[in-house]
């Protein structure tokens, strides 16, 4: 079959289109046959060494994808064949014709709900929903939303106000995010492509304050975003790294100003991530939760999506789609 190999740890070169041999099934598994895989974020980071990779290259990359199911392994249900899923790999596996996973991990795709849709919507929802809950709004409150238009904050934007947000200020990279950030709900958008830009938050809000920032943003900013939080209820939910370093907050400067923040990551996190995935295709399927797809590409130009991804250009996801699926 067709996949995509990551041959070593680097650019996006280093995704190289090869023939491999068709994944089978072992116990607890099943195989689904590829319609629509996502480029994610985090797996560009796994790609250029910025995490550690689960297996040493080379390896068939890629986390997530979905499909038909196609086969089934030892202890999983038969009936399973011949569904429509979307499936999470063990973190490689995903870019390729054929895609093993955990049979736990399948989601099955609501009717009205295309494969590409699924792909796109599934990995943003089902983090920006456990975010919500854990944020506990209250329906008065001011939230911030960091890199409002694509991925995560894309859904935290569409949702927020359904959640209990009263005011939702967004930073996004550039005018055409910030306008699509607009478009998702947010009220007021910052460029974040500013430096300065926490300097920009604090003369938006005047008088008021933030009650609850949505970080995904991380590094040394997220110190300068405290100095605009409520003190005593403000709180962060770190749970991105798109500056390449996690929020840089100390013990001390959440005490002298009576903030809180939750770092959602860890396996308990992950684990209400994956729960949250049926919710978030069924949201999709209600229109509650749209899709932002900024390409549809061959599974062979795997490499120019990550560059693309890299490069920040992106407004919505991009999606792999293999040359034997019929567009």
């Amino acid at each position: 079959m067709k996949a995509i190999v990551m041959t070593g740890i680097g650019g996006p070169e280093v995704l190289v289109a090869r023939e491999v041999p068709a994944p089978r099934p072992g116990p607890g598994e099943l195989v689904i046959r590829a319609e629509a895989i996502p480029v994610l974020f985090p797996e560009t980071m796994l790609r250029s060494g910025q995490f550690p990779m689960p297996v040493e290259p080379p390896l068939v990359f890629g986390f997530q994808a979905a499909g038909v199911v196609v086969e089934v392994g030892p202890g999983v249900d038969a009936d399973l064949i011949g569904q429509r899923v979307a499936v999470e790999t063990m973190g490689f596996g995903a870019y390729a014709e054929l895609v093993c996973a955990p049979a736990g991990s399948a989601v099955r795709i609501p009717d009205g709900v295309s494969a590409v849709d699924a792909a796109s919507v599934l990995m943003s929802g089902s983090v920006a929903l456990p975010l919500l809950e854990t944020a506990a709004l209250t329906g008065t409150e001011t939230v911030l939303i960091e890199a409002a238009a694509t991925g995560v904050g894309s859904a935290l934007t569409q949702l927020a106000k359904e959640y209990g947000a009263a005011r939702v200020i967004a930073t996004a990279g550039g005018p055409e995010k910030s306008a699509r950030a607009r478009e998702l709900g947010a009220d007021e958008v910052i460029d974040h492509n500013d430096p300065q830009w926490p300097t920009r938050l604090r003369e938006t809000l005047g008088d008021a304050t933030v009650d609850v920032v949505f970080d995904s943003i991380g590094g040394p900013t997220a110190v300068d975003v405290l100095a605009a939080m409520t003190p005593l209820r403000g709180r962060m939910l770190s749970y991105g790294w798109l500056s390449g370093a996690p929020a840089q907050v100390g013990v001390a400067d959440l005490l002298t100003r009576g903030l809180t923040l939750t770092g959602c990551a860890g396996p308990d996190w992950l684990a209400r991530v994956a729960q949250a995935r049926t919710a978030t295709l069924e949201r999709a399927a209600s229109g509650n939760l749209h899709a932002l797809v900024d390409a549809v590409l061959p599974l062979s130009e795997a490499s120019r999506a990550h560059q693309l991804v890299d490069d920040r250009s992106p407004v919505g996801k991009i999606i792999l789609r293999p040359e034997s699926i019929e567009a």
